[in-house]
């Protein structure tokens, strides 16, 4: 069916939502505002759906929900005979009647639904699933995009985001429906009444902030630091559970940045609300200029990410540094592992699991304590698979932390994925235990560089719209498979790992290894010096995204050194 066929019908028959009906209106003789809204279909993937809130089966309502939602039903009937799904939602436009929506249409098939009664973060989603032995979950969230878009992340019976097979299964599932014709909707109302659907109750939360709880390293320390914290939850739901957790430790100085305190899916402080972004932070900032903390927290929208900045010492004393994901990873792996093996509570042959774009400094910090280090593809459903293997040996107590570069963390395997309420627990425990030394956190990570040398880590994006910017991500990638350099800038390529062609080869030996991880479109250049440059087109958005590595002796050589890098490595690209 072409877009003029499909607009048509979705004039006649996507009556349920006014807002659409204007839309679709306003635009009625603008073909290419119809093209836009109908040319294709938001594909369900592992990240589940994300788009631009508006009419169309290129945007994200309620009708392209119901769809994914039918489809998910038929895929979770098909395998179980019956089942159960948890639906929750973050602080996005629309997130609510989309989550409500979702709900209809599983409790029209038959299936009980548990919702939350008001915004959680996507942690506690991942929990409600494993809480109430769900077959399934929805997250109805963007993560960090932009105010105009909104999304909808599914997750297995494990409480990790699906893996590529069952959402496969799932969209094969959605691609067999009329939006229109073949979706069960019922009665909102009546299914609460029969109990189809069911408001959690509040004291699942408290059994979710136990197990966060359970994760201290240090108990206690907390009191008597007199740790000073800016907190601020970027309009999105770390607000409740975050607060709560840092005063159940004992961190009484909380200060809240008041603009960005309460839920919009407007974001109007931050337009881009992504704690890896330093405007997204500098509200933040600001009140520490003039409140002058020890920490800054900023949780993202949906509360699996938290983005920090610290107080400096010397002579930037008073000015406060923005800490990198890669450098928060490192320094929370390193407290947890010093403190524990003090302490005498380390396990035997202990895990950390990080994502192939994070940091290479972790290599020589597992080294140092003698701990097995398992590196994984982008995507936290793959720490989440790891602790799964582990469970099913008996042997999660092993597993001590896993994170990624873009700011997320999760100790403990109570959930299976990212976790910010958490991360904001243990960042806070860490930054009181060594004030109570006398030390800042940006201390700590300067004397880390010092003992493991200055790894730099950058990441840049390169975004391509329309409908022939994935078109040509994939001819930028089969260029450089199909010429494959020797030397990025001055640095030889001394192994190439490509997890399309699931192949390692060791250049400098000739060697070529199978690699294990699941199929997926990224390169990595490993250079000379421990340098590296790795190649992915994001899974969520139009971009090309080039990881980056340098090692120098210090911030600035290794500043030069990732410049010329990344320059070398545009030009390979022809960017």
């Amino acid at each position: 069916m072409d877009e003029k066929k499909l607009y048509a019908e979705w004039l006649e028959n996507a009556t349920d939502d006014t807002d659409l009906i204007e839309e679709l209106k306003s635009i009625e003789g603008d073909a290419e505002a119809v093209r836009d809204r109908f040319y294709t279909a938001l594909k369900f993937g592992t990240a589940g759906l994300r788009g631009v809130i508006g009419a169309g089966t290129n945007r994200m309502n309620i009708y392209v929900v119901r769809q994914a939602t039918q489809g998910l039903a038929n895929y979770v009937l098909a395998k179980y005979g019956k089942g159960a799904v948890a639906i929750s939602h973050d602080s996005r436009i629309k997130a609510d009647l989309f989550m409500i929506e979702a709900a209809r249409v599983l409790a029209a098939n038959g299936i009980k639904v548990y919702i939350t009664g008001e915004l959680q973060p996507t942690p506690v989603l991942s929990y409600l699933v494993r809480y109430f032995k769900c077959q399934a979950g929805i997250m109805v969230t963007a993560s960090h995009n932009s105010a105009e878009y909104n999304g909808y992340k599914a997750y297995g019976e494990d409480g990790c985001q699906m893996t590529d097979n069952a959402a496969a299964a799932v969209y094969d599932e959605i691609q067999k429906l009329d939006m229109f014709k073949d979706v069960k909707v019922g009665d909102f109302d009546e299914a609460v009444k029969s109990g189809m659907i069911e408001y959690v109750d509040d004291s699942v939360y408290g059994s979710y902030l136990e197990k966060v709880m359970e994760q201290q390293v240090n108990p206690g320390i907390c009191k008597g630091a007199d740790l000073k914290v800016v907190y601020t939850p970027l309009n999105g739901c770390g607000n409740k559970l975050v607060r709560r957790v840092l005063k159940n430790i004992g961190v009484e100085d909380v200060t809240i940045v008041k603009e960005q305190e309460m839920p919009d899916g407007n974001f109007t402080t931050c337009p881009y609300p992504n704690p890896e972004k330093k405007e997204a932070l500098q509200m933040g900032l600001d009140l520490c200029e003039t409140i002058q903390p020890d920490l800054l927290l900023a949780t993202d929208p949906d509360s699996d990410r938290v983005g920090i900045a610290v107080r400096d010492y010397g002579k930037n004393e008073g000015k406060y540094r923005l800490i990198t994901g890669n450098e928060d990873g490192v320094m929370l792996t390193n407290y947890i592992l010093s403190c524990k093996k003090a302490a005498g509570t380390l396990p035997d042959n202990p895990v950390v699991v990080k994502t192939i774009v994070s940091t290479k400094m972790i290599n020589k910090l597992c080294e140092k304590y003698g701990c097995e280090l398992k590196n994984v593809l982008t995507g936290f459903k793959y720490i989440g698979e790891i602790i799964l293997g582990l469970e099913q040996k008996g042997e999660e107590n092993r597993y001590l932390f896993g994170f990624e570069e873009s700011y997320g963390y999760l100790a403990g395997t109570y959930v299976r994925d990212k976790d910010a309420v958490v991360a904001s627990m243990l960042i806070a425990e860490m930054a009181a235990y060594y004030k109570k030394q006398g030390k800042s956190l940006a201390e700590i990570i300067d004397g880390m560089y010092e003992e493991f040398g200055y790894y730099y880590n950058q990441t840049y994006a390169f975004e391509f719209k329309g409908e022939t910017g994935m078109q040509k991500m994939a001819g930028m990638m089969s260029s450089v498979r199909d010429n494959l350099p020797k030397a990025v800038a001055d640095y030889n390529v001394v192994k190439i790992s490509d997890y399309q062609l699931k192949k390692e080869t060791d250049l400098v030996t000739g060697e070529v290894e199978e690699l294990t991880l699941p199929t997926s479109n990224v390169i990595a250049l490993h250079l000379e010096n421990d340098n590296a440059v790795i190649i992915r087109p994001s899974g969520t958005e139009p971009k090309i995204k080039l990881y980056v590595t340098s090692v120098g002796e210090n911030r600035q050589n290794a500043v030069d050194i990732c410049e010329a890098i990344v320059n070398s490595a545009k030009e390979i690209l022809g960017l």
